[in-house]
């Protein structure tokens, strides 16, 4: 059935961004300081996966280093020069570019702002039940129930 109160388009630009800078429970959450995400998939109602807009000022984040058990993940460069870091190393993305994050692989990934430019880039996942994320760098895992992220020590302990 239609939600007519869903918008048919929209300017990805003006969507106000997230208000909450991070999900990770502290002192993770204060990494994520240089990244603002636009939430856009939601805004038309979208449940099998999410789209944000991310932004990444210079020195910048878009997570820590991570990978998803079952969850698939894509971004692609706007703008800007973000480096990608992997378990292969580091490699340095442009406009036009784009990556794929195959779920359950176990190749922890992110992206840097190690440039003095702010980096614009949309990211695209999708939102499988019963997910968990692994932080090779971190002692911290994550686990997708109830549609929310609970986030563990990797000892299983709370934050």
């Amino acid at each position: 059935m239609l939600d007519k109160s869903l918008p048919i388009a929209l300017v990805a630009t003006e969507v106000a961004p997230r208000e909450k800078k991070s999900l990770y429970p502290e002192p993770f959450a204060a990494r994520m300081e240089g990244r603002l995400k636009r939430v856009l998939g939601d805004q038309f109602g979208l449940s099998n996966f999410g789209v944000n807009l991310t932004t990444l000022a210079p020195n910048g984040a878009s997570a820590l280093r991570h990978s998803h058990a079952t969850q698939d993940e894509f971004i692609y460069v706007i703008q800007g020069n973000p480096t990608l870091v992997t378990d292969q190393g580091k490699t340095l993305l442009s406009a036009g570019m784009c990556a794929g994050f195959k779920a359950g692989t176990g190749n922890g990934h992110c992206l840097v702002n190690e440039s003095s430019e702010l980096v614009l880039y949309l990211e695209v996942g999708d939102r499988s039940a019963g997910d968990e994320v692994s932080y090779p760098d971190e002692d911290l895992k994550a686990v997708y129930l109830d549609q929310s992220w609970q986030f563990l020590h990797k000892d299983g302990s709370p934050y």
